[in-house]
């Protein structure tokens, strides 16, 4: 599937297994965040919508405005975080790497890269919507 040019209807009836999808206020400025820090790469992106891939994985970004008659906006808070309570891992993310791209580009670091008694090697980033990102390598 070219997810480029993909229709929605098409990549709505292609999705399998467990999908993400992120509200954000901007999808322009977090595709900006994925791509400068994890090297992630954004398909179709507009100020509404985008199809990321991260490592052959895919997910989705939507922006607040196209949530206008889905029951979660309403849960949504005015201030960030937002994504309080929520970590996304990036197993093939180097935190090392991801931490120094972060913070030359102005990004939150919430944890350094730190050894874990779970034998991963992780740090903690958010993004201006306040969902955690977790590059992650084994030790």
């Amino acid at each position: 599937m070219d997810l480029g040019s993909v229709d929605a209807d098409s990549f709505g009836r292609s999705l399998r297994g467990i999908g993400l999808n992120l509200v954000v206020r901007d999808v322009l400025a977090e595709i900006t965040f994925l791509e400068t820090v994890f090297g992630m790469k954004a398909h179709q992106p507009s100020k509404d919508f985008a199809i990321v891939t991260y490592e052959g994985q895919i997910f989705q970004l939507h922006s607040d405005g196209t949530y206008a008659k889905n029951p979660l906006l309403g849960l949504l808070p005015e201030n960030p975080p937002r994504g309080a309570g929520i970590e996304i891992r990036l197993y093939e993310s180097d935190p090392d790497i991801a931490v120094e791209q972060a913070r030359e580009a102005g990004f939150t670091i919430l944890q350094e890269p730190t050894d874990k008694p779970h034998g991963l090697r992780e740090a903690f980033i958010l993004c201006d919507n306040g969902y955690a990102w977790v590059p992650s390598r084994p030790k």
